[in-house]
C-alpha cells in the first residue's frame, strides 16, 4: 500500500469514527429527552434458555409461566406509583384492558382441543411484541377441523416489554421445539403436523422445518402456514445493536429501548427495546444463510407445501424477500404466494407513492414459477370489487375468479398487523360483533380519532394503521383447504427464479418500500 492509500485510508477512518461518535451523542441526546422508564421497563422476569427448554415439557413450561405471571403481579403491578393507576395502564389492577380480569388472558399459552378425537396437531407462532391472542382465530378453525391447535407464548412475551431486553432467537426456537415435542405427544405420527406462524413466529417456523430437515429427531410438519413471515427486515433492525450502547452508561438507561410510550393494549407490546429488533435480525440471518445452504445442497426438497398470506406494502419485513430469500428456494411441492394488492380504487390516488402502484408488477413471476403466484386486486370496474388473479405452477398466464369480497373504502392498503385479525375481532377489529365489544375493555379497531398533535397517549400512526383484515374470511377459507386435504406439486419439477427486477443479493433485501425515517417505530410491531 502506498504512502499516499495509507493516508486516505486514514482519514476515512477517521471520518467514520467522528461520524459514529455524532451518531451515538445525538442518540444519547435524545434519549434524554424521553420518559422515564416505569416498571414494566426495568423489571425482567426469569425465562427458561434454550438448553432449559430442550429439556422441559409442556408441563414445565406452564408452571414457568405462571411463576413470571405471578412475579410480574408482585414487581410490576403491585408496585405501581399512584400516577401509574390510571384507566389506560394494562398493568393497573382496576384498569379496564388489565388482562387478569378478562375470562380468558389470552398472553398465555393455550391448547384447544377439538371437540371429536384429534386427527392432527398445530402449532401457532405469534409475532415480536405480540402474545397468542393474535392467532387465536385460526387456531379456533384448526380445531373445529378436528386439529388439537397449541399456541405458545413465545419467550419474552405476553408479560412486560422488559422480558425482550433479555431474550435470544435461540430461545424461541427452543420453545417452538418445545411446543412440536407436546403436539407429537398428543398426537403422535402420521398424523398431521402444520405450523402456523405470524411475522416473527413465521420465521420461527421456517428455521423449525430446516432444523428438522437436518436433524432426523424433530418430527417433520406437513404444512407451514406464513403470515407476513419475517424473512426479510428494516434496514435499521441490521444496526439495532448499535443504537443501544449509550445504555452501557447507567445515565443513558433509556438508549436500550427504541420506543418508550404507555402500555395500554391488553395483548401486545406498545414499548420496544433494541433487543427485541437484534435478535429479528439474528433469526432472519440465520434463516436465510441456512435457506441458501440447503438449496445448495439439494436438502431442500424435503420441505413442506408453504402457503403464505402477505401485503405487497408491509412497513416492517421485506416483501420482495419473501420471494427472493424463500419461495425462490422451494422445491414444486404446492407452495403458494398470496398477496395483498393495494386499493387502487380510494381516492387517496395523488398522496400514495409511485412504488405503491407498482410494488404488485415487481413482484409477479414472468416466468413459469414451481409455486402458485395469487394477487387479491380490484376488479377494475371502479367499484370495490375484488378478485384473485391467480398464476399456477409452471404457468405465466394468470386465471381470475371474483371473490366476493369488497375493499372497503377509505382503506388504501393492509397493513402489517391486520393480515391474522377478522373484522369482527372484538378488540383489534373494525366491525367488532356487537355483542362481544367490551369483552377486553375497549375496542382499538373502531377508533377514530380527529383534533390536535397532543392530547392523545397514542400518536397519529397507531391510529391510521389498519388493525384487521377485510379479506379474513379469504384468508381462513384458503387456509382450511390445506386442513382438509394438502396440495401437490406440479410433478414437473420447476426450478424456481426471483422476480425480475428484483436483487438477488441478500443484503440488498433488508428493506421495505417504506422510507428510513422512522424505522425504529415501525419495525415496533409484531
Amino acid at each position: 500500500m502506498t504512502r499516499q492509500m495509507k493516508r486516505l485510508t486514514g482519514r476515512l477512518l477517521i471520518a467514520l469514527l467522528l461520524v459514529g461518535a455524532g451518531a451515538l451523542a445525538v442518540r444519547s441526546w435524545r434519549t434524554l429527552q424521553d420518559p422515564p422508564l416505569e416498571p414494566w421497563h426495568t423489571f425482567v422476569p426469569v425465562e427458561l434458555r434454550a438448553d432449559e427448554l430442550d429439556a422441559a415439557d409442556w408441563g414445565r413450561y406452564l408452571d414457568q409461566e405462571q411463576a413470571i405471571f405471578d412475579a410480574v403481579r408482585d414487581n410490576v403491578t403491585q408496585k405501581l406509583d399512584a400516577d401509574a393507576r390510571v384507566p389506560y395502564n394494562r398493568y393497573f389492577e382496576g384498569s379496564p384492558v388489565f388482562p387478569p380480569r378478562f375470562a380468558r388472558d389470552w398472553n398465555r399459552s393455550y391448547v384447544i382441543e377439538p371437540a371429536s378425537p384429534p386427527r392432527g396437531a398445530v402449532i401457532l407462532l405469534h409475532g415480536l411484541t405480540d402474545s397468542p391472542y393474535s392467532l387465536r382465530h385460526i387456531a379456533q378453525r384448526y380445531a373445529e377441523r378436528g386439529f388439537v391447535a397449541i399456541g405458545i407464548r413465545i419467550p419474552g412475551h405476553g408479560t412486560v416489554p422488559a422480558a425482550l431486553t433479555d431474550v435470544r432467537w435461540e430461545d424461541w426456537a427452543a420453545a417452538t421445539r418445545l411446543a412440536v415435542r407436546e403436539a407429537r405427544r398428543r398426537v403422535p405420527a402420521p398424523a398431521p403436523l402444520h405450523l402456523v406462524g405470524f411475522s416473527n413466529g413465521g420465521a420461527l417456523a421456517v428455521k423449525y422445518s430446516l432444523d428438522a430437515i437436518e436433524d432426523p429427531q424433530l418430527p417433520r410438519a406437513d404444512r407451514l402456514v406464513l403470515l407476513t413471515p419475517m424473512i426479510g427486515i428494516t434496514r435499521f433492525a441490521r444496526f439495532a445493536g448499535l443504537a443501544g450502547l449509550p445504555a452501557l452508561l447507567p445515565a443513558f438507561a433509556k438508549a436500550a429501548w427504541l420506543s418508550n410510550v404507555p402500555e395500554f393494549n391488553p395483548f401486545k407490546y406498545n414499548s420496544f427495546p433494541v433487543n427485541g429488533a437484534r435478535q429479528s435480525y439474528r433469526l432472519t440471518d440465520a434463516l436465510q444463510a441456512q435457506i441458501q445452504r440447503l438449496a445448495g445442497d439439494g436438502q431442500l426438497a424435503a420441505m413442506p407445501p408453504v402457503l403464505t398470506f402477505q401485503s405487497v406494502i408491509d412497513f416492517t419485513v421485506s416483501t420482495p424477500a419473501i420471494l427472493t430469500a424463500l419461495y425462490a428456494f422451494l422445491p414444486d411441492n404446492g407452495s403458494e404466494i398470496v398477496l395483498f394488492d393495494v386499493n387502487r380504487t380510494v381516492k387517496f390516488g395523488p398522496l400514495l407513492r409511485p412504488s405503491s402502484y407498482v410494488a404488485l408488477d415487481q413482484l409477479t413471476p414472468t416466468t413459469p414459477q414451481p409455486y402458485r403466484f395469487t394477487a387479491i386486486q380490484n376488479a377494475g370496474d371502479g367499484t370495490g370489487a375484488t378478485v384473485e388473479r391467480s398464476i399456477a405452477p409452471g404457468e405465466v398466464q394468470a386465471t381470475e375468479k371474483p371473490l366476493g369480497l369488497e375493499y372497503p373504502a377509505g382503506i388504501f392498503s393492509l397493513s402489517h398487523l391486520a393480515i391474522p385479525i377478522p373484522p369482527d375481532d372484538p378488540l383489534y377489529g373494525t366491525e367488532p360483533d356487537p355483542a362481544r365489544r367490551t369483552e377486553f375493555g375497549l375496542s382499538l379497531g373502531t377508533l377514530e380519532a380527529r383534533g390536535e398533535r397532543g392530547a392523545l397517549i397514542v400518536d397519529q400512526d397507531f391510529l391510521t394503521r389498519l388493525p384487521s383484515n377485510p379479506f379474513f374470511p379469504y384468508l381462513l377459507a384458503r387456509v382450511e383447504e390445506g386442513i382438509e386435504a394438502l396440495p401437490a406439486g406440479s410433478g414437473r419439477g420447476i426450478v424456481a427464479t426471483p422476480p425480475a427486477g428484483l436483487p438477488v443479493r441478500l443484503e440488498a433485501l433488508l428493506s421495505t418500500f417504506a422510507p428510513a425515517e422512522g424505522e425504529a417505530q415501525s419495525f415496533a410491531g409484531p
